[in-house]
């Protein structure tokens, strides 16, 4: 998914979505590292992708609290 549909995707969720959707991703990096580990994982690059939609998610929230 290219970036400018992953920004439109966060800005268009509530605040209770990004939260859940946020803890799913902090699974998933958790995951993949531990296969990373193991010597599993294939497509190393999925990781920084996870990270970085991490910290979108997590920039949109502070906004979303700043606007408050």
């Amino acid at each position: 998914m290219k970036r400018k549909e992953i920004i439109g995707q966060i800005k268009q969720k509530q605040p209770a979505e990004l939260r859940k959707e946020l803890a799913g991703y902090r699974d998933k990096i958790w995951s993949l590292k531990a296969d990373l580990a193991a010597g599993k994982v294939k497509n190393v690059r999925e990781i920084n992708l996870v990270k970085r939609n991490i910290a979108r998610i997590l920039t949109r929230l502070n906004n979303s609290i700043e606007n408050l």
